[in-house]
């Protein structure tokens, strides 16, 4: 790989971790060409890229970024390294854990998660990374809970005249 070829590569992904607030560093070393085709397919199914990339330049397009920000994955820099960004911070954990029980298998393996500032790392955070609550869940169960009291108000507003209509008509009655 000559030195332009590596910079098309380092400003590719500087505009891919740009562009993205979450991203995930998985490990497929011992994936099938099948294996990676298949999670490829998954991925784009749910609109998440999946791109693969050495670990040094990886490193290198982070650190032109910001240096700091990223310090918590410099570690997770080894071995094969597939890279997956996603809007929904929540998809490619789903798709990994997904993706093992249909293989019946441990890999690919999470070497660590970036997700709107927070770093996540190691295979046994990917539990936890599929309960992630998204924002558009969150705001959906605020508006429930503001929701809740208001529907009550007015069940019982609807319920009272009822109530008023049959004292009437029973005193009429005797």
């Amino acid at each position: 790989m000559t030195k332009q070829e590596k910079n098309e590569v380092i400003a590719a992904l500087k505009d891919k971790f740009s562009q993205y607030n979450n991203f995930y560093i998985t490990d497929t070393e011992s994936l099938t060409v099948a294996q990676v085709s298949q999670l490829r397919r998954h991925c784009f199914s749910k609109q998440v890229e999946m791109k693969v990339a050495k670990n040094t330049l990886i490193r290198k397009a982070l650190e032109a970024l910001d240096a700091e920000k990223y310090a918590g994955v410099y570690d997770s820099l080894h071995k094969v390294t597939a890279l997956m960004f996603s809007e929904n911070p929540k998809e490619p954990a789903l798709i990994l854990s997904g993706f093992r029980k249909e293989n019946k298998a441990e890999k690919p393996e999470l070497k660590a998660a970036f997700i709107n500032g927070d770093v996540f790392v190691g295979d046994n955070q990917l539990v936890a990374l599929t309960k992630i609550k998204t924002k558009n869940e969150l705001i959906g169960e605020v508006i429930g809970l503001l929701q809740s009291p208001i529907q009550r108000v007015i069940g019982a507003l609807q319920n009272r005249p009822e109530a008023a209509t049959a004292e009437a008509a029973a005193p009429a009655e005797a």
